[in-house]
């Protein structure tokens, strides 16, 4: 009979990951987890502490900082098989899952669906040949080298790129090596899974190789998976259900998700909101249930495709998924840096990037120009940012994959900020209150044409009391909305005032809201 070592990466929610652990391993599986070492140390204790006990959990040897579309997450899935391996001798399948994921079938069924065909579950397409990437870097991917992370250096990562490609320092692929692509979210047997390690401890070069390829997870296994057994032994697929939406953000189901996933012909299904808590609750329950039997209909992704179809045509069957969830989610934690001074806030935020490392984006709905991923043309212009701003922030907070993110804004976008303050995430913001030289309203009157370079000094005189009490209005409005959470920071105040709203809005200690008030030219003009 099938046994399952479950292959968990996971790097938040330390009592969501116990609750799985505890629930996989009930039904007599094991679990090998690696908890990312950018967390929070104390989570990571407090999982070890709650699960020490349990014979079937084990831990990586080693915890590494994981990166999205890096090496480091193959390295960090090695490092939870090896530890698997030595671990549990009796495991015969190994099987990829992250912390959003959740069993949809009972472990009775997922036993037999495996006894069931002796083959490895891996969705394994010709990189070249299929269409599975559908935008973006392609080739591009493989013939150079990437060395920085794209979304956190975004700047050096397009500039290490162009400066590859304009010197021609294009590599070959390792020519035994047909490369392939794929869903990471895999199930593979035991023998499969000594030979890709046996294979990583003989061929470095194709480690040397895969090391600086971009979005290595995609292919890594699926390539060695390919290259070392036979064909007739696996099932290009994966187990776990997943749907994308028509702007390739990753589909979120919720409590009444229920029955569509029981429905469908995968073992797992991810993303399952971490507000869904009666989903889980009863899917936990339906793992350990071996009485439990299920239709199988599998029509979840064509009639999700059908569903939004209309919507995109006019015909509305259905709403568009920014509506239905127009919420960014009860567990995230969205602050905006309030400021007059686009170039005083942007300071600010560079030094908060540096010491809190939480994810940050500069005035989205304010410049057009401001630096945006792909998020599948919903970023495309100010006017789609504004129109969809929850759905384009909820998509910001997947692409980063975090609960906590920095955004900033003018004072005249109260509208937006009172949107924002009104969903159920929380809200924080930080209003930034500097003093206006006649020498900068002047500027700013150009920079929003109200002025010109031809403008006569007496017309600019008449402009400045009337664009001073504009900045003044804007400040007195967003006080009088009596937001929740609202702090006040001023240029005239010292730093180590300034550090106590600092220190509320981030939810860090004085010492590094300290650190952040004290940015070197920070009101300068």
């Amino acid at each position: 009979m099938a046994k399952i070592a479950y292959i968990l990466l996971c790097h938040k929610d330390p009592a969501a990951v116990i609750a799985q652990a505890e629930m996989l391993t009930a039904a007599g599986d094991c679990i090998s987890i690696h908890f990312d070492r950018r967390a929070d140390p104390a989570h990571f204790r407090q999982i070890k502490t709650a699960l020490a006990g349990n014979p079937n959990v084990c831990f990586a040897k080693r915890r590494i900082k994981c990166g999205w579309g890096e090496w480091s997450l193959v390295e960090a899935t090695l490092l939870a098989v090896e530890a698997a391996v030595r671990a549990f001798p009796r495991a015969t399948h190994f099987y990829m899952l992250s912390g959003d994921c959740a069993a949809i079938k009972s472990a009775r069924y997922a036993h037999d669906f495996l006894d069931a065909d002796d083959v490895d579950y891996i969705e394994s397409f010709d990189f070249f040949e299929s269409d599975w990437i559908k935008t973006g870097m392609k080739e591009e991917r493989l013939i150079y080298r990437h060395f920085f992370n794209e979304r956190k250096n975004k700047r050096l990562f397009d500039a290490s790129f162009h400066l590859q490609r304009r010197l021609g320092l294009s590599r070959e692929i390792p020519r035994d090596i047909q490369v392939q692509i794929g869903s990471q979210w895999w199930c593979l047997r035991r023998r499969t899974i000594e030979w890709i390690l046996d294979f990583t401890r003989q061929r470095r070069d194709v480690m040397r190789f895969f090391r600086t390829t971009w979005i290595p997870d995609e292919t890594f296994f699926q390539t060695l998976v390919r290259h070392i057994v036979p064909e007739a032994e696996i099932r290009a697929r994966t187990l776990t259900f997943l749907m994308f939406t028509d702007y390739g953000m990753p589909q979120t189901f919720y409590n009444d998700h229920y029955d569509l996933l029981l429905s469908q012909d995968f073992l797992f299904a991810r993303k399952i909101s971490p507000e869904a808590t009666e989903l889980k609750t009863r899917l936990a329950a339906l793992y350990a249930d071996d009485a439990a039997e299920f239709k199988i209909s599998n029509e979840g992704r064509s009639l999700f495709k059908f569903l939004t179809g209309r919507g995109r045509i006019g015909r509305r069957f259905a709403s568009r998924f920014w509506e239905t969830e127009s919420t960014l989610g009860r567990h995230r934690e969205l602050m905006i840096i309030v400021c007059k001074k686009w170039h005083v806030a942007k300071r600010l935020l560079q030094q908060i990037r540096q010491v809190t490392n939480v994810p940050a984006t500069e005035y989205l709905f304010n410049e057009e120009g401001t630096d945006l991923p792909d998020l599948g043309g919903i970023q495309a212009s100010l006017g789609k940012r504004t129109r969809h701003r929850r759905a384009l922030m909820r998509m910001l907070f997947d692409y980063h994959d975090t609960d906590r993110m920095i955004v900033c804004m003018d004072p005249g976008n109260l509208d937006l900020l009172e949107d924002f303050s009104g969903d159920r995430s929380t809200t924080r913001l930080l209003e930034i209150q500097c003093t206006f030289t006649d020498a900068y309203l002047v500027g700013h009157a150009m920079r929003v044409g109200l002025a010109g370079e031809q403008t006569s000094r007496e017309t600019l005189e008449r402009l400045l009391p009337t664009i001073r009490g504009e900045t003044t209005f804007e400040s007195d409005k967003i006080r009088d909305a009596d937001f929740e959470f609202h702090y006040i920071m001023r240029e005239t105040d010292t730093d180590e005032e300034n550090a106590v709203p600092i220190s509320k809005f981030l939810s860090i200690g004085h010492e590094q809201a300290l650190s952040i008030a004290r940015t070197d030219h920070l009101f300068a003009d």
